[in-house]
């Protein structure tokens, strides 16, 4: 509280976990995925445009294995079971069933690629 107002901060903390010592390592590109357990969680992490995405390792919809699904050509997850899209940025289903996917900060730099979790 601030001068009696109630600030609200609309950052996150995150717990960054090392998963790679190079995206090269991780074999993903294309429209491969892989697929990790970090801090008792199952992650995927896609590459769209350079860019490494992390994301739920299962879909909100059956439970299917997104590591055996792939990236599309507009940077979208797609689920193998049921063709269900989601967006790797927000995790929002863009195919219309209205789910949403968890998805996590992926970071590299000089030390590997990180992983965030959300501290709370």
């Amino acid at each position: 509280m601030r001068n009696g107002q109630l600030i609200l901060s609309m950052e996150k903390n995150y717990r960054w976990h090392k998963v790679a010592e190079s995206i090269a390592e991780l074999r993903i590109g294309g429209k491969t995925i892989s697929s990790f357990r970090v801090a008792g969680k199952d992650i995927c992490i896609a590459l769209y445009q350079d860019n490494a995405f992390g994301c739920a390792a299962t879909c909100p919809h059956a439970g299917g294995k997104l590591k055996t699904g792939w990236v599309d050509a507009l940077g979208q997850v797609v689920c193998p079971l049921h063709r269900y899209k989601f967006d790797l940025k927000t995790g929002r289903n863009t195919s219309g069933e209205g789910y949403f996917l968890k998805t996590y900060p992926v970071k590299e730099d000089e030390d590997g690629v990180w992983v965030g979790l959300e501290v709370v």
